[in-house]
């Protein structure tokens, strides 16, 4: 098992100092919601999810209602479902049910990457130990932000805030150019947004439920017409 450890801390320390440059924007994202250092360091322990905290922040900022937060959460975070029931294919026969709920718990991109790229079956100490020193850096690194956000001059804070768009960008960009289908619900999403922020009716909505509705929908559409296809061979096999 304390190999197992040292290979997870191994392995989840370059994802820890990553997370740790995004948390801190989070982090000023936070502060302009009202959360102080504690509360961000807590949410973010627990959350782990940029987009998912980013929503919530921006939501937690305009008041909005308690339903709106967790549709919010539940929307941008259903991916972590999916990994989860591939990474229970790669966890050992015998594993009890309660490291296989931990495990499940410790999801994050970059840890299931690592989790499911594992040689033979994937230890939950593994596991456990790369979104241990993960999870402290992200939750650190939002602490920080809202620090830094309640000390700096105004300015700069919103000059940094502008950060955490880059790296929205920096994911969708790549995936659009290499599949018109992510491109054209991209575009749809933009449109549609912008759309209902001036149509009858919807523009009353709060802007967390228009993002909600509109995340579910153009999904769901896109599913539906463009269906990504298994490919012969990718049956799950080892």
């Amino acid at each position: 098992m304390n190999q197992h450890v040292i290979h997870g801390l191994r392995d989840g320390f370059p994802i820890a100092m990553g997370y740790l440059a995004v948390a801190f924007s989070l982090g000023i994202i936070a502060a302009k919601a009202g959360l102080t250092a504690s509360e961000g360091f807590l949410s973010s322990f627990f959350t782990r999810a940029s987009a998912g905290e980013y929503g919530t922040y921006t939501l937690v900022a305009v008041n909005a209602a308690y339903v709106e937060v967790v549709a919010m959460g539940l929307v941008a975070n259903l991916r972590y479902m999916l990994m989860s029931a591939a990474l229970s294919q790669r966890i050992a026969p015998g594993t009890s049910w309660v490291h296989r709920l931990l495990m499940a718990c410790c999801i994050t991109d970059e840890i299931f990457g690592i989790s499911v790229a594992h040689p033979g079956y994937t230890p939950p100490a593994y596991t456990y130990s790369a979104a241990l020193i993960s999870t402290l850096f992200w939750a650190s690194g939002c602490a920080l932000g809202i620090m830094a956000g309640s000390l700096l001059p105004q300015p700069m804070v919103t000059a940094l805030s502008v950060s955490l768009y880059g790296m929205f960008l920096a994911i969708i960009i790549p995936p659009a150019r290499r599949n018109h289908n992510v491109m054209y619900a991209l575009m749809a999403s933009l449109l549609m947004s912008g759309m209902c922020a001036v149509a009858p009716v919807v523009s009353e909505w709060s802007s967390g439920m228009r993002t909600v509705v509109l995340t579910i929908l153009i999904s769901a559409l896109a599913a539906w017409l463009k269906p990504i296809k298994m490919e012969e061979g990718s049956d799950g096999e080892a």
